[in-house]
């Protein structure tokens, strides 16, 4: 089970975390373990075990379950071995690049990632490489096993992550299947923001009914490297406020949050009709338009990205100082997602709420359920 005190728990080495590991997550920054990995890591290395565990995103799941993942695998042995379900072609490209950075200083674990939206025939290409984990989109990799491109039957280890967000996007049928296609697998973990009935569903049908269950509180999860600001004013001056504050950090970057698809591609008009270099992402943009936006803004020839909450989902961009809230979003875990786009690798950041008097109980609100505190400016 997992360890009951962790007071003295200060690294992951003490979590029994292997050295060839610990010296790659030092040196991307990675020192200190957060509440969810505390609790998952000691027990997934020790036992084989079903789970599930419940934590926003931006708490360091992708750690919790791939460093025991990567403890698992022989790289003697050519097949694969691993199993990650993302939602969104940019979270799997980015679980799979971190499970390569950890793995700088030891045996070669070759990670391959499939998704939609991209050529399959290349996809199959590079599945023909000694492959020990694979990190898909349910729908791409039902055609790759359906191509016979791809062989589970060695899998061990299944993990499904943002469960729920999975489920949103509609692959219900497609885990369904998936699963059922590893169902000799030894364990499954599975990491969700919430549990609704869908997934209560996959754990019963999929999962031991002895499956472990974590759940981070809500006030753990919210990075501590990160400053919540937030400025009064009426609507038709959050503009002006926003230009103001981009005017007063230059050569600084971030994300601006909108609650629909619509008021998104306002702001960033306005944003480039002022000489802000910026564009926007939504969940209606095709994948190559969404990849050609992305492309831009790693290489900074963006400087603002503006987002709605799902068309969000996934981003790992380093180096930004800087969320701003325009609208505040409908839920809480919304506001934690946002806000984990800034402070990453230990870094510190800023999430700075626009509101107007009314949306002041809201903030409130975050304080109490996030256990956060909010610093007037202006």
């Amino acid at each position: 089970m997992p360890i009951k005190n962790t007071s003295n728990v200060s690294t992951f080495k003490d979590l029994g975390i292997a050295e060839k590991y610990t010296k790659g997550l030092s040196e991307m920054g990675i020192i200190e373990p957060t509440p969810i990995q505390l609790q998952v890591i000691p027990m997934l290395l020790h036992e084989v075990t079903d789970m599930v565990g419940q934590a926003q995103t931006g708490t360091g799941k992708t750690a919790a379950f791939g460093l025991p993942l990567l403890h698992r695998i022989d790289t003697k042995k050519n097949v694969v071995q691993g199993l990650v379900l993302c939602p969104t072609r940019e979270l799997g490209q980015q679980v799979a690049k971190q499970l390569f950075k950890y793995t700088k200083y030891s045996d070669k674990v070759f990670t391959e990632a499939v998704y939609g939206g991209a050529k399959i025939e290349m996809q199959i290409r590079n599945l023909t490489r000694p492959t020990h984990i694979i990190v898909a989109t349910p729908g791409r990799l039902i055609d790759l096993v359906n191509r016979k491109a791809v062989d589970l039957s060695h899998v061990k280890t299944i993990i499904m992550d943002e469960a729920d967000e999975m489920l949103s996007l509609g692959f219900k049928k497609e885990l369904d299947q998936i699963l059922s296609f590893v169902a000799s697998a030894e364990e499954r973990w599975l990491f969700s923001a919430t549990m609704p009935h869908g997934i209560k569903e996959i754990v019963n049908n999929h999962l031991s009914s002895e499956a472990a269950r974590i759940s981070v509180s809500s006030k753990n999860q919210v990075n501590k490297n990160i400053e919540h600001q937030y400025i009064i004013c009426e609507e038709n001056e959050k503009l002006h406020l926003l230009m103001e504050m981009l005017r007063n950090v230059p050569d600084e970057r971030g994300i601006i949050f909108c609650k629909t698809k619509v008021a998104a591609q306002k702001l960033t008009k306005q944003l480039i009709a002022k000489n802000v270099p910026a564009d926007t992402i939504n969940g209606d943009l095709r994948q190559l338009e969404r990849d050609k936006v992305m492309r831009a803004f790693k290489n900074e020839s963006l400087r603002i990205l503006v987002a709605t909450d799902l068309a969000a989902r996934g981003i790992d961009v380093q180096g930004l100082t800087f969320v701003v809230h325009y609208q505040l979003p409908d839920q809480d875990e919304y506001y934690t997602h946002r806000s984990g786009r800034t402070a990453r690798a230990g870094k510190r950041g800023i999430s700075l709420c626009l509101v107007t008097s009314t949306e002041l109980k809201v903030l409130k609100y975050y304080e109490k359920s996030l256990g956060i505190a909010f610093n007037q400016v202006k």
